[in-house]
């Protein structure tokens, strides 16, 4: 595939193909760094991704259970940090990830 195509078929700012994906990509990742900000250092590092779903459910997705369970006590900074990001969050629930 020419450079030219592959810039066309990724770039954010065109419509190509994978645009869409692409700037969700990025929308989530800057949420989930936000998220990250908003609390501690040692829970924040915590946070691997973090998604708004349609029904304004913030899912956070964490390293282990035990990492849940602690990010579950911050569901409202959580909260008060997804909103201000500019997410329309309703409710928060933490996930562990599963691991590859």
């Amino acid at each position: 595939m020419a450079a030219k195509s592959l810039e066309n078929l990724l770039n954010p700012s065109k419509d190509g193909d994978l645009a869409s994906i692409v700037r969700r990509a990025k929308d989530m990742g800057e949420l989930a760094s936000a998220l990250v900000r908003a609390l501690p250092p040692e829970e924040g590092a915590a946070i691997l991704a973090a998604n708004v779903r349609e029904d304004g459910e913030l899912v956070v997705l964490c390293q282990s259970s035990a990492w849940a369970s602690r990010l579950r006590f911050c569901a409202d900074a959580l909260l008060a940090a997804a909103r201000a990001h500019g997410a329309e969050a309703s409710r928060c629930s933490v996930r562990v990830s599963r691991p590859d």
